[in-house]
């Protein structure tokens, strides 16, 4: 299995007031790639903060993506900390700066903008429909805007960089009983279809207690032999 992590970058995400809304869309658009998404870190716009989980994720998994810090103010220090995690320099890339120059169309480009344009040494260009301001990629590490309209549109323009793995399939069913009673068959279940992951989610409705059976694989088979025990189990109860 292909499996990716992503840094979420931004002091606003962690004081609440900004709610992250890239993790859920990535996760998904990645899983019909057949890149399991495998870990999440929340970091703050410190630079060491940003270099340690960059350097330590982009050796665990075969991708990273970052969310965050690309913009024009002084605390987007994304682009700087992801050159200094590779050891190089930033540079404003000659493609981008012409691109901006042609939106532009005679309007000043301002510092702010051309910050917008540096890249680290290396980088390949990944811009989204919303915006003239690129994203990039080093290595196995994908850097993207935080505004979730431009980050859809930066993955779109990534297909080509990504290797395709094995389709997740997933079924979800729901027992209407506490887990504590099917807990032990469930359990059973598990361990008969290791390739199946089965998860368990509980809720209470109209103070009915009861959950919601999630089974993924990537072998469809299995997943709907286990689909099926799932439902003998649901039926017993």
């Amino acid at each position: 299995m292909i499996k990716a992590s992503l840094v979420i970058i931004g002091d606003e995400i962690l004081s609440g007031r900004t709610e992250d809304r890239n993790l859920v869309y990535l996760s998904k658009w990645l899983g019909k790639l057949g890149i399991n998404l495998s870990e999440v870190r929340i970091v703050l716009d410190h630079e060491n903060a940003i270099i340690e989980a960059v350097n330590d994720l982009r050796k665990k998994y075969d991708y990273v993506f970052t969310t965050g810090g690309i913009g024009p103010t002084h605390d987007d220090i994304t682009t700087d900390s992801i050159a200094k995690a590779f050891g190089v320099e930033t540079r404003i890339d000659d493609d981008a700066l012409e691109t901006m120059k042609e939106f532009l169309a005679g309007k000043e480009l301002t510092e702010p903008l051309l910050k917008m344009l540096h890249i680290p040494e290396g980088g390949e260009l990944i811009y989204s429909p919303a915006t003239k301001a690129p994203g990039y990629k080093i290595d196995n590490v994908f850097v993207m805007a935080g505004i979730p309209k431009i980050m859809q549109g930066m993955l779109e323009g990534m297909y080509d960089y990504l290797e395709k793995g094995d389709i997740v399939h997933s079924k979800s069913l729901e027992i209407m009983i506490g887990e504590s009673f099917f807990a032990e068959d469930l359990t059973n279940i598990q361990e008969k279809y290791p390739n199946v992951s089965v998860g368990s989610y509980p809720f209470s409705r109209d103070g009915v207690y009861g959950a919601t059976i999630v089974l993924r694989s990537t072998k469809e088979s299995e997943l709907a032999s286990c689909e099926f025990l799932v439902k003998e189990l649901i039926a017993k109860l």
